[in-house]
C-alpha cells in the first residue's frame, strides 16, 4: 500500500519541519504516489523508526519469574507488540550464549533462534539477532560460529561476565541472581563457575578465532563491558567496531578519540543513572561520549530517553534522535534506514508529544506497512482516498 502523510512535523537534519511525506512500495518518495491512502498527521511528530541493536527484554516474556517458562513463540509475539508500540522498527534480540544452564544456555539459545527464524517474516518489527557470546563458553563456540552465517547476518558481541564473577568485580554481587536464572543453587553455581574458570588459558585463543570468523563472514563485531582503554585497543585490533557499555569514562573516551561508536542503555537516561554503578548515560551523551542508545532491558526507554535529553523545538533534537535511529543503523551496517530520506525504507513512527514527559506512539510503520496504530482510526486521522476512477459504482 502507498501512503501520503500530511501535516506532520517531519524530522530533518535541520529540525522538525511541517511538510508532507510519501511512501511508495515500502520506501520513502519525493513524489506523491497514485492511489495513496492519506494519514492526517496534524499535531504529530514524524520520526525515523527506532533501531534497537541491543535488547534482551524478551527474556522476561520467556521467564517472567525464576523457573517459570512460557512458550518461546508466544513470548516473541508478545515482545513484537511491545516493540512496535514503543516505536521500535528494527530490533536485534540480544541472545546470550553462556556456559550456564537455564535461560542463557546453548539449548535455550537454539530454541529462541529457531523461533526467531521461523517467525520473523510474520512479525511487525524487523527482528534480527545479536549473539552475545560469553568468552568462557568454549564448548558452545562452534555452534555460535555456525549461527554467524544466518541471514540476515547477526551482530556478534564478545562478553565476559565470568572474570568479574570470580575476581569479585562488578558482577560478583549478582551471583545469587545468576544462579537463580540458571536453575542452580548458589553452591552448585559456584562449583560450576570454578570448573569454567579453570579453563581460562583457552579463552584468548577462542576470542581470536571467533573474531576472525566474524571478520571473514561480514558480521558486525562488538565488544561488551570493556574495562580500560587497553581492552578497547585489544578488541579494536580484532575488528570490534564499537564499544558496548564500556565500564569506565576513560574507555569511552578512548573509543571516541578514534571516531568509534559508544553504545549505552537508554534506561540509564530514563532512570537518571545506571542500575549497577556504570557510566551515567546522560552525562556521557552531553560530553559527546555516547553515540548510540539501546533498549537494553526496557523497550519504552529509547523513545523516552530522547525526550528526556531534548525537546522537539530544541536545536539538538535531530542529533539526539539519531542516538536511537541513524547512529545504531550505521553501527549495524543498515544504510537503508534511520533517517527520513527519499529512497530509504519507510520505517517511521508518528508521535504525540503533547505531554513531553510521556510521549506516545500513535502509529508505527515498517517497510511501508502500518504495524501499530492507536488513535489514528478513532479520530479519523487515517482515511483512504481514491481517485474518481477507482470509486466503486
Amino acid at each position: 500500500m502507498n501512503w501520503h502523510i500530511q501535516g506532520g512535523r517531519i524530522l530533518t537534519e535541520r529540525g522538525l519541519e511541517t511538510a508532507d511525506l510519501s511512501v511508495t512500495g515500502g520506501a520513502l518518495s519525493e513524489l506523491r504516489a497514485a492511489h495513496a491512502s492519506t494519514i492526517d498527521a496534524d499535531g504529530l511528530l514524524v520520526l525515523p523508526g527506532i533501531v534497537d541493536i541491543h535488547g534482551d527484554g524478551f527474556e522476561r516474556q520467556i521467564m517472567p519469574r525464576p523457573g517459570v517458562r512460557f512458550d518461546t513463540a508466544l513470548a516473541l509475539k508478545d515482545t513484537d507488540r511491545q516493540l512496535v508500540a514503543n516505536g521500535v522498527t528494527t530490533a536485534f534480540h540480544g541472545v546470550t550464549v553462556s556456559w550456564e544452564p537455564g535461560l542463557r544456555s546453548l539449548d535455550a539459545a537454539k530454541q529462541l533462534i529457531g523461533a526467531v527464524c521461523e517467525l520473523r517474516d510474520s512479525l511487525g518489527c524487523d527482528t534480527r539477532l545479536h549473539l552475545r557470546w560469553e568468552t568462557f563458553a568454549l564448548d558452545q563456540m562452534a555452534q555460535v560460529v555456525r549461527w554467524l552465517s544466518l541471514s540476515p547476518r547477526p551482530i556478534i558481541a564478545v562478553n565476559d561476565h565470568t572474570t568479574g564473577s570470580v575476581l569479585n568485580g562488578t558482577i560478583a554481587r549478582k551471583i545469587g541472581q545468576m544462579a537463580e536464572r540458571s536453575g542452580l543453587s548458589r553452591e552448585q553455581y559456584m562449583t560450576l563457575l570454578g570448573q569454567i574458570w579453570s579453563r581460562r588459558a583457552e579463552v584468548e585463543i577462542a576470542i581470536g578465532k571467533l573474531a576472525a570468523t566474524a571478520r571473514a563472514n561480514g558480521n558486525v563485531l562488538l565488544a561488551h563491558d570493556e574495562a580500560s582503554p587497553e581492552e578497547r585497543m585489544y578488541f579494536r585490533a580484532l575488528g570490534a567496531k564499537a564499544s558496548e557499555f564500556p565500564l569506565t569514562l576513560e574507555t569511552a573516551k578512548a573509543a571516541r578519540q578514534m571516531g568509534e561508536d559508544v553504545i549505552l542503555g537508554a534506561p540509564n537516561v530514563v532512570r537518571g543513572g545506571s542500575h549497577n554503578g556504570a557510566l551515567n548515560a546522560t552525562e556521557a551523551v552531553r560530553a559527546g561520549l555516547c553515540t548510540v542508545l539501546t533498549s537494553d532491558y526496557h523497550y519504552p526507554s529509547p523513545l523516552h530517553a530522547a525526550f528526556r535529553l531534548s525537546s522537539p523545538d530544541a536545536g539538538d533534537f535531530p542529533s539526539i534522535w539519531n542516538l536511537a535511529s541513524a547512529n545504531p543503523a550505521r553501527v549495524a551496517g543498515l544504510d537503508d534506514r534511520g533517517s527520513l530520506v527519499a529512497g530509504r525504507r519507510a520505517d517511521l513512527i508518528l508521535v504525540d508529544a503533547g505531554d513531553p514527559e510521556h510521549p506516545r506512539v500513535v502509529a508505527t510503520m515498517v517497510h511501508g506497512q502500518i504495524v501499530y496504530s492507536s488513535g489514528l482510526s478513532r479520530t479519523d486521522r487515517w482515511s483512504a482516498q481514491r481517485s474518481p476512477v477507482d470509486k466503486v459504482s
